[in-house]
């Protein structure tokens, strides 16, 4: 007896619709990769609003102290201190202003001062360069630290507001505390902030508040 088989019957997809399905692949997955890319782009400098902590009192525009020089983005903070001990913040500010008159023949500035009770000044409008960390001045935030004596260590409350002003900036512009929050030492090798430089455990230390304090933000946002 022949047996007779049934051929299994072959479907036609019309290549165009292969061809469609795939450029809409392709699309959904470029949307996808795009969108990545944006949320991780850190905003542009001058539509940032700072904290409501920090008290915006800026220099005059000169050559010496703040030549107004666009910053375009921002790669890294810088943290130093000042070097004269038991000054305030607001006094450290003036410094800079009075370095307007060209006298002193000094560079000199910084985006944010934090004082000894932890009170924030900012000199820099963020999307401008400050004198501060030499050749890392076109791509960093410099915040200068108050501190009470000559060892360079800041008091418990202007720590933490270092901590929250430094986790802040990294938030702000997708920054990584580890590989992007630098000492004035690591730019020149001075000596600058003393007690991280003396104690490069105490630095470690200070990073890595650093980015608790953002993973707290974040927990709280959400």
């Amino acid at each position: 007896m022949a047996v007779h088989r049934r051929r299994r019957r072959r479907w036609y997809i019309d290549p165009r619709l292969k061809l469609g399905a795939l450029g809409a692949a392709l699309l959904v997955l470029a949307c996808a990769v795009i969108g990545v890319l944006l949320a991780r782009r850190a905003p542009d400098p001058a539509d940032v609003a700072v904290p409501d902590y920090v008290r915006q009192d800026y220099l005059t525009v000169n050559e010496w102290s703040r030549p107004g020089t666009e910053l375009k983005e921002i790669r890294g903070v810088v943290i130093h201190y000042v070097g004269n001990p038991g000054t305030t913040a607001q006094a450290n500010r003036n410094y800079f202003e009075s370095l307007s008159s060209g006298k002193e023949g000094t560079y000199a500035s910084s985006h944010f001062i934090v004082g000894l009770e932890g009170e924030v000044i900012q000199c820099i409008p963020l999307d401008e360069i400050a004198y501060a960390s030499n050749t890392r001045n076109g791509d960093t935030v410099a915040i200068e630290v108050c501190h009470p004596d000559e060892t360079g260590v800041f008091s418990p409350v202007t720590y933490d507001r270092v901590v929250e002003l430094t986790a802040w900036l990294c938030q702000e512009f997708r920054l990584d505390p580890e590989a992007d929050v630098i000492r004035h030492y690591d730019v020149t090798g001075k000596v600058c902030p003393r007690h991280f430089v003396d104690d490069p455990e105490s630095w470690e230390q200070f990073r890595a508040d650093v980015a608790a304090e953002m993973e707290a933000a974040a927990e709280q946002a959400d």
